[in-house]
């Protein structure tokens, strides 16, 4: 490998390290709402644009260290971790699986590059990573917090209203944010030589 392929290398772990930290940062601020346990993850925005502008792996490796640095720094003091596969499941998977939006990567950015508007491909992709994380909880919700759920209430249907609602919730707020920052997207996802 060259210095500058080794250079390269060492910006995208840096770029990593620091999208994982501010989403980690972010899981700081209050974000719970409702009665019952939807919640907005501030933390998939950095991500996905990380993954846009990194691609695939870098996404899906940053995804993996959020999620299990969430779940030693979070889950396992608040009493998410109910056992070891569980915890693998709603955390460093869940979590990986964010990286999915790196599929769009090239997309994006060529759309962005030929000066077409780009939104709309960044909230297909983003949905598809945000998707199959709340699909990962979804299933864990089914498996493993059904007697959480309300008395004569499905557990299957209790996990599909949380974790639905907060995917919902979470293309809501990228939505706005895609919006308002639609200006910008050349400058947060092209990666300047």
């Amino acid at each position: 490998m060259t210095n500058v392929g080794k250079n390269n290398e060492l910006i995208v772990i840096t770029e990593g390290a620091i999208i994982t930290a501010l989403a980690l940062a972010l899981s700081f601020v209050p974000h719970t709402t409702g009665v019952s346990a939807i919640e907005f993850v501030y933390g998939l925005i950095p991500m996905a644009i990380y993954a846009l502008r990194r691609g695939l792996r870098a996404g899906l490796i940053a995804g993996l260290v959020w999620g299990i640095a969430d779940m030693l720094l979070f889950g396992i003091s608040k009493g998410s971790v109910l056992n070891p596969l569980q915890g693998f499941v709603e955390f460093p998977v869940a979590f990986c699986v964010v990286g999915l939006v790196g599929l769009g990567s090239k997309p994006v950015k060529d759309a962005i590059n030929r000066g077409k508007n780009a939104m709309g491909l960044i909230l297909f992709y983003s949905a598809i990573g945000f998707f199959a994380k709340y699909f990962f909880h979804f299933l864990a919700g089914g498996i493993y917090w059904g007697m959480y759920a309300p008395k004569n209430m499905n557990p299957w249907i209790y996990s599909l209203v949380i974790n639905g609602g907060s995917f919902v919730a979470n293309m809501i707020m990228l939505t706005v944010l895609v919006i308002v920052l639609n200006r910008v997207f050349k400058q947060l996802i092209i990666v300047k030589n």
